[in-house]
C-alpha cells in the first residue's frame, strides 16, 4: 500500500497505531478507509454495503478499548472488513475470500483479533455472555462487546441470549447496528419496535451524570445499579419514552439512539460505556452502504454486488443466455403456483438471493420471508402443511442446520407434505467454510419418512419441483447448487418423477460411476476424456434419488460391476456413498466402492473450480480417481 490518498490508513497495522492519533483525525481516516474498502472490493467482489456502514463504529470500537484483550465479536460477520483493515491486515486485503487468501469473515485461527468465528447469525450475545462469565470466573478486567445488527436481531437465538443476560451478572455490551436491512429490507414487527426505541438527550445526559458519580466514589453497589436501572424505567416510560422498551423490561440499560457515523460522539460514548460494569446496549443508527452513492441508493444490490466501476457504480454484469438455478426455481415455483392455488413460498431472509422474489412480486400474499429463523421457517411451514397448503420453504443449505430438529419433530415426525428447496448445496465458493453446503445428504439422509432428490440440471429442478406438489409424500428435500446451470433451454414442460428412480446416462463394461445432482455433469466431461485416451468401458448413472435409492437400479449394477464409484459434492460421511456402500453391503454384494467427496474436513475459501480442484472433485480429478481406481 502506498502513502498516496491514505496518509493516516498507511500507517495503520495494529489498534495500537490507531490510538496514537488525535481524535480529531478519526473522520479523515473514516474516509480513507471507506475508500479503500471501495477501491479494494471494485476489483476482488465482497460484501460492500455492511461493511461501510460500520466504518465509524469499527474505528471507534479499536480507538476505545483493548483489543485483543478486550473481547470485539461480530455477528454475521460480513461488516468486518475495516475490523479486518485496522487490525493488521490492510496489505493482505486484496486476498479477501480468494483461494489461500484472508477470510471474508472473522475467524481466530486467522488472527487473534478475531475473538470468534462466525458466518450465521445471532450468534453473537450467546457467545459475548459466554466470553463475560468465563472473564468474571478467570479474574480477567476485559470488556466484551458484541456487535449485533443486519437483521441478526429478528432471529431466535438472539432473544434467548439477551434472557440470559439479564439474569447473569457480566459485563457485557451489546451494540446494535440499526440500519434497517439484512440482505433485504428487514421484516417483521421486532424491526418496527427497533424503530420506535428512543430516549431524550436529557435523559441519557443526567443518567450518565449520576452513574459516573455513584461509580467514582463507589457508593453504587451492583442490587443499587439494578434499581437505579428500574428508576430509570419508570420514569423513561411514563416521561420520555413512547414505547414500552424491552432491553430496559430485562435490566439491560439502554442508550440510545446515535447515530452511528459520528465517530467524534461515538468514542465519547463508548469511553463512557466502557466503565460500566453491567450488561448494557447502545444503540446506534447507521446507512448501509454509507458514503458510496450507489450503495446508499438500491441497498440490496450493493449487498454484495460483485464487480464494479469505482468511479461511476457501474457493475460488471456478465451476460448469458444459461440462467442460474436460482432463477429458474423462482420462475418455476411462480409457474406452479399459478395453476395450483394451495402452494405457497417460505424464505428466511433470502428471498432476492433465493429469487423467491420472482413469486412475491406476483402474488405477495402467498410468500412469507420470516426474517433470519430458520427453525420458525421450517415450523411453520409445517402449520401451513397441516392445514393443507403445499408450502415450498427455500433455505441456504447450510442455514438448514440451524432448523434442524424442527425438520425432525414438527415436519419428518408427522409426516407433512413440506417441500424443502435447499439452495446452495455442495461448494459455495467464496463465503468458506460457514457457508459450504457439505452436510445436507448426510443430516437428511437418516430422517425417516424423507425424500431426497438433487437435479443434475434445470429441467430435473422443474419436474423434481413438479413432482414435489403432485402429490402427498410427506417432506421433500431437493438440493441444488449456487450459480448457472447447464443449458440456455431450460423451459421444458414439467412432468413427475417416480421417487427413488435414476438413469443411466452411458452404458460401460469395466466399471460404473455413480453421481448425484450435478456431478453427473462433471463425472461425464470425465469419462470422455479418459475413455478417449485409454481402452477403458465406463457406465455413468445419474441416481437422482439418494433417498429411497433406485434399488432396482442398483440390484442391476450390483449384479454387472464388480468396481463402483460414487461422486458427490457432499461429505462422504453418511452421505451418497455411503447410501449405496450401505445398499450393496445389505444385500450381499461383493461389489468393490470408492466414494469421492468431501472428506472429514471444513471446506475454505475460493473459487468453486479451485475448491473442486482441491478436493479432486473436478474432472481431471475423476478421471485420476477412475484411472487409479481402475489399474
Amino acid at each position: 500500500m502506498t502513502d498516496k490518498g491514505y496518509a493516516l490508513l498507511s500507517k495503520i497495522n495494529s489498534p495500537s497505531d490507531l490510538k496514537r492519533l488525535d481524535i480529531r483525525e478519526l473522520p479523515k481516516l473514516c474516509d480513507e478507509l471507506r475508500r479503500f474498502i471501495i477501491e479494494q472490493l471494485a476489483n476482488n467482489p465482497g460484501h460492500l454495503g455492511a461493511s461501510l456502514g460500520v466504518v465509524e463504529l469499527t474505528v471507534a470500537l479499536h480507538y476505545v478499548f483493548d483489543t485483543p484483550y478486550d473481547r470485539l465479536i461480530w455477528d454475521v460477520g460480513h461488516q468486518a472488513y475495516a475490523h479486518k483493515i485496522l487490525t493488521g491486515r490492510r496489505d493482505k486485503f486484496h486476498t479477501n475470500r480468494k483461494f489461500g487468501g484472508i477470510s471474508g469473515f472473522p475467524t481466530p485461527k486467522e488472527s487473534e483479533y478475531d475473538a470468534f468465528g462466525v458466518g450465521h447469525a445471532s450468534t453473537s450475545i450467546s457467545a459475548g455472555l459466554g466470553m463475560s462469565v468465563a472473564a468474571s470466573l478467570s479474574g480477567e478486567n476485559r470488556c466484551v462487546v458484541a456487535v449485533i445488527g443486519d437483521g441478526a436481531l429478528t432471529g431466535g437465538l438472539a432473544f434467548e441470549g439477551l434472557n440470559n443476560t439479564s439474569i447473569i451478572d457480566n459485563n457485557l455490551l451489546i451494540i446494535v447496528n440499526d440500519n434497517d436491512m439484512a440482505i433485504d429490507p428487514i421484516k417483521g414487527g421486532w424491526n418496527d419496535a427497533l424503530g420506535k426505541l428512543h430516549t431524550s438527550k436529557t435523559y441519557n445526559r443526567v443518567r450518565y451524570r449520576l452513574y459516573r458519580i455513584l461509580n467514582r466514589y463507589g457508593i453504587i453497589t451492583k442490587n443499587g445499579a439494578k434499581k437505579l436501572t428500574r428508576f430509570f424505567n419508570k420514569i423513561k416510560i411514563s416521561k420520555t419514552s413512547h414505547y414500552n422498551n424491552i432491553f430496559e423490561g430485562l435490566s439491560i440499560r439502554y442508550f440510545g439512539t446515535y447515530d452511528g457515523h459520528n465517530v467524534i460522539k461515538l468514542v465519547e460514548i463508548l469511553r463512557e460505556l466502557k466503565s460500566h460494569k453491567r450488561p448494557r446496549i447502545l444503540h446506534i443508527i447507521t446507512q448501509k452502504g454509507k458514503g458510496y452513492k450507489p450503495a446508499e441508493k438500491d441497498v440490496s444490490v450493493w449487498h454484495a454486488p460483485g464487480r464494479f466501476n469505482p468511479n461511476t457504480g457501474e457493475r460488471s454484469n456478465e451476460h448469458s443466455q444459461i440462467p442460474l438455478f436460482q432463477d429458474v426455481f423462482g420462475t418455476t415455483l411462480l409457474e406452479l403456483a399459478r395453476n395450483n392455488p394451495k402452494i405457497v413460498g417460505i424464505t428466511p431472509a433470502m428471498l432476492s438471493g433465493s429469487s423467491m422474489s420472482i413469486m412475491q412480486k406476483a402474488m405477495p400474499d402467498r410468500v412469507f420471508d420470516v426474517g433470519i429463523a430458520e427453525g420458525h421457517a421450517v415450523t411453520f411451514s409445517a402449520g401451513m402443511a397441516k392445514d393443507g397448503l403445499i408450502p415450498f420453504c427455500n433455505i441456504y443449505s447450510s442455514f438448514m442446520q440451524r432448523g434442524y430438529d424442527n425438520v425432525i419433530h414438527d415436519v419428518a415426525l408427522q409426516n407433512l407434505n413440506v417441500t424443502f428447496c435447499l439452495d446452495r448445496s455442495g461448494i459455495v465458493g467464496a463465503d468458506g467454510a460457514t457457508h459450504q453446503g457439505a452436510f445436507d445428504l448426510a443430516y437428511m439422509r437418516c430422517i425417516p419418512n424423507m425424500t431426497i432428490a438433487a437435479p443434475r440440471n434445470e429441467h430435473e429442478l422443474r419436474n423434481l419441483m413438479f413432482t414435489a406438489q403432485s402429490r402427498e409424500m410427506g417432506p421433500f428435500v431437493i438440493r441444488y447448487p449456487r450459480g448457472k446451470g447447464t443449458t440456455s433451454e431450460w423451459h421444458n414442460t414439467p412432468v413427475a418423477i417416480e421417487p427413488g428412480t435414476g438413469e443411466k446416462l452411458k452404458d460401460g463394461t469395466d466399471v460404473a460411476v455413480l453421481t448425484i445432482g450435478t456431478m453427473a455433469n462433471t463425472a461425464l466431461k470425465a469419462i470422455e476424456t479418459l475413455e478417449s485416451d485409454s481402452d477403458l468401458s465406463i457406465a455413468l448413472y445419474d441416481m437422482r434419488f439418494v433417498k429411497p435409492l433406485d434399488e432396482k437400479l442398483l440390484h442391476e449394477i450390483g449384479g454387472k460391476y464388480r468396481k463402483v464409484l460414487t461422486v458427490e459434492d457432499g461429505v462422504v460421511q453418511g452421505g451418497f456413498g455411503s447410501a449405496v456402500l450401505e445398499f450393496f453391503a445389505d444385500n450381499g454384494y461383493p461389489t468393490q466402492v470408492k466414494r469421492l467427496g468431501i472428506g472429514d474436513k471444513f471446506v475454505e475459501h475460493g473459487t468453486p473450480e479451485e475448491l473442486y480442484k482441491m478436493l479432486g472433485l473436478d474432472a481431471n480429478g475423476i478421471r485420476r480417481s477412475i484411472e487409479e481406481f481402475c489399474r
